[in-house]
């Protein structure tokens, strides 16, 4: 059973640029509302997965689960333009990448019942430093990727939950798959042979923590926070919609790469801000 994340929701932005500095992520009740939550549900499952753009497609029949993830999902519909920039967000990436940032991605995910649990991971881990160094509060990494989960479900323990690690961007390092016994501090053995390696779950005595929250509801982290998907065990779609903001000096990298386009239509509806998340940038370094 998840241990539940306290869902501490800060009033201004300099205490939720505190908390990603501090925890590595921050709760925000209430981003969408109903209507919204509906709309990005119905547009999760109308939009049909492209093979070339490497979407996930896969099916309960023919491979025993839903696991459905639509990569690019701002240059398939211009309902997601609004999201590019919402109030309540843009700020704040903003405020931690600099005005001159944009997205890396755009998804939306529809998990099914029977998917597994996910190994915790980072999604990148931008500089690695030995523990004590990157542990150090004179230390101060920028936050160079940030993502949105935004829950279209309520979360259960049940349905599968985002996990997270509090204070894990701090180790300096991925978690370890395949953990030593010893490391655990783990000394039994068995028959005399060494005890067998468990994946790595807890940082400086910290375990997972799981925000079980409310539809609508978004869970904002860093890209070196310790965190996975957890299976799901109901028997209702979890749905989550996410956004990935970043430093200009962060490539983009839309799937199919050197054959990606925009779709001219959606691009004509975008504010100049939303273009410039979009990546319609002024002339830097390295242009």
């Amino acid at each position: 059973m998840a241990t539940a994340l306290p869902l501490v929701a800060h009033s201004t932005l300099e205490e939720q640029i505190a908390a990603l500095e501090r925890d590595g992520y921050l709760y925000i009740p209430g981003f969408l509302n109903a209507d919204e939550v509906a709309e990005l549900r119905a547009a999760a499952a109308r939009i049909a997965p492209v093979p070339e753009n490497l979407d996930t497609d896969l099916t309960p029949e023919r491979d025993g689960y839903l696991n459905k993830c639509i990569n690019n999902a701002f240059n398939r519909d211009p309902l997601f333009l609004k999201y590019l920039d919402k109030p309540g967000l843009i700020d704040l990436a903003e405020a931690v990448h600099g005005t001159d940032c944009h997205i890396i991605a755009m998804h939306t995910w529809m998990v099914g019942p029977g998917r597994p649990d996910q190994s915790l991971h980072t999604d990148w881990l931008p500089i690695s430093l030995p523990e004590d160094v990157a542990a150090d509060p004179r230390v101060r990494l920028p936050i160079f990727i940030t993502t949105a989960h935004v829950y279209l479900d309520d979360i259960t323990d049940e349905i599968g939950p985002t996990a997270i690690v509090p204070g894990s961007h701090r180790s300096g390092r991925a978690p370890d798959p395949a953990q030593d016994a010893s490391r655990r501090g783990d000394r039994s053995r068995a028959n005399g042979g060494a005890a067998p390696s468990q994946p790595e779950l807890e940082w400086n005595g910290v375990g997972e923590h799981s925000p079980l929250c409310k539809a609508g509801d978004c869970l904002f982290f860093r890209c070196e926070l310790w965190h996975r998907g957890a299976a799901n065990r109901s028997d209702r779609i979890r749905h989550t919609f996410m956004i990935h903001y970043a430093h200009r000096m962060i490539a983009q990298k839309f799937p199919p790469y050197l054959k990606f386009r925009f779709d001219p239509e959606i691009v004509a509806r975008a504010t100049p801000r939303q273009r410039r998340l979009l990546g319609e940038h002024a002339q830097s370094n390295y242009d």
